[in-house]
């Protein structure tokens, strides 16, 4: 699939405000008084975080392998 660089720009910037969205519950969940209690969630936002920020890399290279 071929994607137009402003695709690719807006898609970046959607992943790029979920990852800090994402990061920001990590830290609010951690500073919990018992953070043990919310594990799944610290889990699964990890693994968002994750997996976003290999989205956001391969963007980066289909945007400069465009140059």
């Amino acid at each position: 699939m071929d994607f137009s660089k402003e695709e690719l720009l807006e898609a970046k910037r959607q992943i790029e405000s979920t990852l800090h969205k994402l990061r920001e519950t990590v830290k609010t969940l951690q500073a919990k008084e018992n953070p043990a209690r919310y594990r799944s969630q610290l889990t699964l936002a990890e693994r968002r975080i994750a997996a976003f920020t290999i989205a956001s890399r391969l963007i980066d290279k289909a945007l400069a392998d465009e140059l």
